[in-house]
């Protein structure tokens, strides 16, 4: 194992100090990582992550399909579970919109 696998395996591992898993902002590396490599796709933005009874609840956004001009490209956005170790335990497609848009919950123009 390289020193970047070493370095990466162990971040994975670091608690926030009182010995309750990982602290948020590895919860938010890690959620982003699994997803890709799940999805094939990268994730662009976290824009909405909360803390739940049985782990954490993040919404992310990741481009589905680039065109051009860049405006028209297709982003879709997706709920991830995590548990509280910060594993992936589901995730699922809450929508697809251009990029363009200016609110794609809404139906925005």
């Amino acid at each position: 194992m390289n020193d970047s696998q070493n370095t990466s395996k162990s971040s994975r591992r670091q608690t926030d100090g009182t010995g309750k898993g990982p602290t948020p902002m590895e919860v938010l590396r890690e959620a982003r990582a699994q997803l890709a490599e799940l999805t094939g796709m990268e994730a662009e933005t976290v824009t909405s992550f909360d803390r739940t009874e049985d782990g954490w609840t993040l919404e992310v956004e990741v481009l589905e399909l680039s065109r051009v001009p860049d405006t028209m490209s297709l982003m879709a956005s997706y709920q991830v579970e995590l548990d509280s170790e910060g594993q992936l335990t589901g995730y699922r497609r809450l929508g697809r919109y251009e990029r363009g848009r200016s609110d794609a919950r809404r139906g925005g123009r």
